[in-house]
């Protein structure tokens, strides 16, 4: 399957806390998405790497994502190494994705960045006809560059350089959210279960709120309700201005 958008992600949740809204709306427009998450997210302070798995495929199935994996790579402690890059560059080759997104480059959370700069020399790598990988079927795979890498926004606030607009489906981003049950506040419940780990900063349902606040500031900016905001990295050029917002 040729998708038109991958998303990759150092752990399940950051796709749905910072793009969930694109790629459903990309998905509305008729085009195929992914999600590859790097890792299980183990080093998680609530949950198991079991739950994560499960609420992942649930998250995916709200967002009627087409396909989802997991690298599998080590949460708090992967690399931006040679054996990772051909572990990503092997997920590009498969899906030949033309818009690729990513973690944020500036991050509190070490994992985001490293995650960041992976895919953006794996993006760059997959491109390059020497740089040998094989397939499932033990097939050599053809070279792929994307034609395009977006940084999307995480905790770190930042200016972004494209913002889409989420408005149709903000409620369907936060129930993807929350199909993180163990991670995030679930305002169902009578009261949190504290047997799957302690209150975390992003158990509360101030957390949540924010969720709401930052769409609707990147929205306003932009003459919509709701958006999310990515960066570029490069410098963008169009054919006819009369296309844009």
């Amino acid at each position: 399957m040729q998708l038109d958008i991958l998303a990759f992600a150092a752990h399940p949740d950051d796709i749905e806390l910072s793009c969930s809204g694109t790629l459903m709306h990309h998905i509305a427009l008729g085009k195929k998405v992914g999600i590859v998450d790097l890792t299980r997210g183990e080093l998680g302070s609530r949950g198991t790497p079991e739950l994560r798995d499960q609420e992942a495929i649930a998250a995916a199935k709200v967002m009627g994502i087409h396909v989802r994996e997991n690298l599998g790579m080590e949460d708090g402690f992967f690399e931006n190494n040679k054996a990772n890059q051909r572990k990503v560059i092997q997920m590009l080759r498969k899906y030949r994705p033309r818009v690729v997104l990513a973690n944020s480059l500036e991050e509190r959370h070490p994992d985001h960045p490293r995650g960041a700069q992976l895919l953006v020399e794996s993006c760059f790598k997959s491109g390059l006809r020497m740089i040998k990988t094989k397939g499932e079927d033990g097939n050599e795979q053809d070279f792929w560059r994307p034609k395009l890498l977006l940084h999307y926004m995480q905790d770190t606030p930042f200016s972004p350089e494209i913002v889409v607009d989420i408005s149709p489906y903000i409620e369907r981003k936060l129930d993807a959210i929350k199909a993180f049950r163990s991670q995030f506040h679930d305002p169902s419940a009578e009261q949190q279960d504290d047997s799957i780990g302690p209150q975390t900063y992003i158990s509360s349902k101030a957390f949540l709120d924010r969720i709401y606040h930052r769409a609707s500031e990147l929205g306003r900016q932009a003459g919509y309700d709701y958006a999310e905001g990515f960066k570029v990295g490069r410098i963008l050029g169009v054919k006819d201005l009369c296309e844009l917002d």
